[in-house]
């Protein structure tokens, strides 16, 4: 009886099956056991001579193979893997068991450029249900994106799984993660920002829930327009046109009830320090879309206050009539912008 590898090899490859052959005889069973307590399937050929795993051993791992030729008594060997050298993680949005809106996608961040993106992106998969195809779109060699094509439906459970461990992403950097995760969509709010007219619509479930007066950028700070997503909200932040390529214009400690649409800086939020009689009449922001607030962020009888309550990360904004191009699908959580074609030829598979 043969090994491979071979019996008392310390630093196994991890790339391919693990083979036990016999030769004069058959098999009559082979069991290859992990110190971490797992177990390589595998298969016999027709002739039963020769013992495929079903899967590569893992990296890092002592295993114990045990085969019984037919009547004979059981034969032993060991052989350890050897641990990659670099790894590579998978960071992702959502957050594990949280709630979001409609428009979440699954965003995963990985900590080293990708190189084989078909192989990272075979081993990540996300499902729903009810079920719905879901395809992934890579944005950069770190970052890959997942959504179906439309909105998810309120009340969809997601489930991510990476299977990434021994995953080669690039030469000579492995994956490390063997996981599931789940997420959950909430309610249906998709809120519509119209510049020209300096209004907003909130509809909840698809019927309106609320209307509140805006104001948006101004001719020389305009919004961008199309879809956005939530993807971080404060109930106060400090807001500083340095941190934007704005120079000294403004630097705000206490802004109320912000909620980030791109990465680049945009926000709708409440706004204390500007007349009333600009929302709903005037563009005069620096970008953001604010709605009327008080300093502080305590009063739950203004806009500010009320739509910050009413909404949740993963939630859709929507602006037109910006005087602004559409933003780009990367800029945030924003790949909603693409057509379906589009996002589907960002895919590796």
């Amino acid at each position: 009886m043969s090994v491979t590898p071979a019996d008392g090899t310390r630093k196994a490859g991890f790339s391919s099956p693990v083979e036990v052959t016999v030769t004069d005889g058959t098999l009559a069973s082979v069991k290859v056991t992990g110190n971490d307590g797992s177990t390589l399937a595998g298969s016999l050929n027709a002739a039963r001579t020769r013992w495929t795993s079903a899967e590569n051993p893992y990296s890092g791992t002592k295993y114990t193979v045990s085969a019984t030729p037919e009547g004979a008594s059981a034969q032993t060997a060991s052989f350890t893997t050897k641990s990659p050298g670099e790894t590579f993680v998978g960071y992702f949005t959502p957050e594990a068991d949280s709630t979001s809106g409609v428009g979440m996608p699954v965003s995963v961040n990985f900590t080293h450029a990708v190189k084989d993106r078909a192989a990272v992106q075979k081993a990540v998969t996300v499902t729903a249900e009810p079920a719905v195809e879901v395809v992934g779109h890579w944005f950069s060699d770190t970052r890959l994106d997942f959504r179906p094509e439309t909105y998810w439906a309120a009340g969809t459970e997601i489930t991510l799984s990476l299977r990434l461990k021994d995953v080669e992403g690039a030469d000579g950097v492995y994956g490390t993660q063997s996981k599931d995760v789940t997420f959950h969509i909430g309610r249906e709010q998709i809120s519509t920002v119209d510049l020209a007219t300096k209004e907003m619509v909130v509809k909840r479930d698809g019927a309106t829930y609320a209307t509140y007066p805006v104001s948006g950028g101004d001719s020389d700070h305009t919004t961008w327009s199309g879809i956005m997503v939530i993807s971080e909200r404060f109930k106060q932040t400090r807001m500083e046109s340095s941190t934007v390529g704005l120079g000294d214009e403004y630097d705000i400690s206490d802004v109320p009830h912000a909620q980030r649409l791109t990465t680049s800086g945009t926000f709708v939020h409440g706004n204390y320090w500007a007349s009333t009689a600009v929302f709903g009449h005037r563009n005069t922001s620096h970008g953001c879309v604010g709605l009327h607030d008080a300093k502080g962020a305590g009063d739950s009888s203004v806009a500010g206050y009320k739509f910050y309550s009413s909404s949740m990360l993963g939630d859709v904004v929507v602006v037109k009539n910006s005087g602004e191009r559409t933003v780009e699908p990367d800029n945030g959580l924003n790949g909603w912008n693409l057509s379906w074609a589009e996002w589907k030829s960002g895919s590796a598979l």
